[in-house]
C-alpha cells in the first residue's frame, strides 16, 4: 500500500489542565493567545492537555504519515466533529464545544460525524492503510472505525500491555530514531495483554529492607 493515515485518540478536555487552557486563568503563551482571540492547532492544544502520550502520538504520526495526494496524513478523533486534521486551527470556543460531548460508540452525536468524515478523507481505500494510535481495549474507537475500515484498520502491536505514559515514550523514541513500529490488524488483535518488560533493568538494592512485609510479594 502506498499511503498511510494516522488517527490519533483525543486528549481529555476536562480537569485542571483544561481549566487552565480554556477557563481564562492560564498565564502562559498558549492560553493567552487563545483568549486574545487567536487560534492554536488542534495538535498543539491537545499536546498541552495530554502531555507525553499525545505528544508521542503526534510526533510519531508526523514522522511516518503518507497521506493521499493533496490530503492530510494525521487526524485526531474528536467527540462531535469526527476526524479533524491535527494542524487545523482551533479557537477557544471550538475547543470548548468539543468538551460538550462524551465519546461513546452508541452516541450518534459522536458516531455519525466520525463515519462521515472518515468517508470523506478515504477516497482510495485500496491504496491507503489506516493506523489507530489509541486504545483498542474498549470499543469507543474501534467499534466505530471498524464498521468502515475492516481489516485495513491497524495499530502498533507494541501498544498491547502498555499504559499511556509507556506508549508516549515508545512513540517519541521511535520518532526520534526514525524507526517505524510493526502494525497489526485490529480485528485479529487481543484487546488486552501482559505488560511488556521494562526497556532498561530496574535497580535492585542488594540489602533487603527489613521493614518490608512478607505479603508484599503478592501485589
Amino acid at each position: 500500500m502506498s499511503g498511510r493515515i494516522f488517527l490519533l485518540s483525543p486528549a481529555h478536555l476536562g480537569g485542571k489542565r483544561a481549566e487552565l487552557l480554556l477557563g481564562g486563568r492560564g498565564r502562559f503563551a498558549l492560553a493567552e493567545r487563545l483568549h486574545a482571540g487567536g487560534t492554536a492547532t488542534l495538535g498543539e492544544a491537545f499536546s498541552f492537555l495530554s502531555g507525553l502520550y499525545f505528544r508521542g502520538k503526534l510526533a510519531y504520526a508526523r514522522r511516518f504519515a503518507r497521506g493521499p495526494a493533496g490530503g492530510e496524513g494525521v487526524y485526531v478523533i474528536t467527540s462531535n466533529r469526527g476526524l479533524v486534521p491535527a494542524e487545523a486551527p482551533m479557537t477557544v470556543a471550538d475547543l470548548r464545544a468539543l468538551a460538550g460531548t462524551e465519546i461513546r460508540a452508541d452516541d450518534p452525536e459522536y458516531r455519525e460525524p466520525l463515519h462521515r468524515t472518515l468517508a470523506s478523507i478515504d477516497p482510495e481505500p485500496s491504496v491507503t492503510e489506516v493506523v489507530l494510535l489509541g486504545s483498542i481495549a474498549t470499543g469507543k474507537y474501534v467499534d466505530v472505525l471498524f464498521d468502515r475500515l475492516g481489516a485495513r484498520l491497524l495499530f502498533p502491536g507494541d501498544f498491547v500491555g502498555r499504559g499511556d505514559m509507556s506508549r508516549g515514550a515508545l512513540l517519541l523514541r521511535a520518532a526520534r530514531e526514525g524507526r517505524e513500529l510493526e502494525y497489526r490488524p485490529v480485528g485479529a488483535a487481543r484487546r488486552r495483554g501482559p505488560r511488556p518488560p521494562p526497556s532498561s533493568p530496574r535497580h535492585v538494592s542488594r540489602k533487603p529492607n527489613p521493614r518490608r512485609s512478607a505479603h508484599s510479594a503478592g501485589r
